[in-house]
């Protein structure tokens, strides 16, 4: 890894910068990239295939990429884009760790009374990895029997009060508002570098709209690496990463 490009933002198409990071070098891709016509981002749009190839190159043995996701409805059926996608970084040799839902906590659009579909409220998180990832999980699912053994007494030690948390995960969006037209929350971004990374490992976002990931990195210690072909974007990302760096 080229160490000047630790901590950065990078105001061009992801491909180019990724050309200059080295082979099995970042620990952590996550993402949320521009996806059929459900949001204008800023008139910008990109190639897939090479897009995909170069976060296989990029990723550490054992590194994760989380690629949060969703479908476009058009003519009565949804596009399936998501589902492509995953198909092609398991053909680039990606493992499909695991399928991830994030919930949100109302629809991003209003339900139309007319409409013959239930509203849709959640886009997948999907989870690939290059080879055999390390995780850290997140314990904050209270469990009914805390504190009891079972039956038979083969327990030594009697249930823990938290176990690790199902693959749904809910946010609140509606207070993720910062001039871009689909930021994910702060704590998603978090609870994943949480969950795959350790402090002073590295984080890239191709995609990097809003700066939440660079935030998150910030407020983690890990490093983080950022691209964002938009320039008003990227003035939104400076100003984010400058203020949460001052708290730091």
């Amino acid at each position: 890894m080229n160490a000047h490009l630790l901590n950065t933002l990078h105001n061009e198409n992801c491909i180019t910068t990724m050309q200059r990071i080295s082979d099995d070098s970042i620990d952590l891709v996550l993402t949320s990239p521009p996806y059929d016509n459900l949001r204008h981002y800023d008139g910008y749009t990109f190639n897939f295939l090479i897009t995909s190839q170069e976060i296989t190159r990029i990723l550490k043995p054992g590194g994760v990429l989380v690629w949060v996701v969703g479908d476009e409805t058009r003519n009565g059926t949804e596009s399936g884009t998501s589902f492509r996608q995953a198909l092609q970084f398991m053909d680039n040799g990606l493992n499909l760790h695991d399928t991830m839902i994030y919930e949100k906590n109302s629809s991003t659009f209003p339900a139309q009374k007319a409409s013959n579909r239930y509203t849709q409220i959640f886009e997948y998180m999907f989870v690939f990895t290059k080879g055999k990832p390390t995780a850290t999980l997140i314990c904050d699912k209270p469990n009914k029997w805390a504190g009891h053994k079972d039956y038979a007494g083969k327990l030594k030690n009697p249930v823990p009060d938290y176990s690790p948390r199902t693959n749904i995960w809910r946010y609140t969006t509606s207070k993720n508002s910062f001039g871009h037209p689909a930021p994910y929350p702060l704590e998603l971004a978090k609870d994943h570098i949480k969950t795959w990374t350790t402090p002073h490992q590295t984080v890239y976002d191709p995609f990097m709209g809003s700066g939440t990931t660079a935030v998150a990195s910030i407020e983690l210690e890990r490093n983080w690496i950022g691209s964002e072909i938009s320039e008003q974007y990227c003035e939104i990302i400076n100003n984010r990463v400058a203020q949460h760096s001052n708290q730091k």
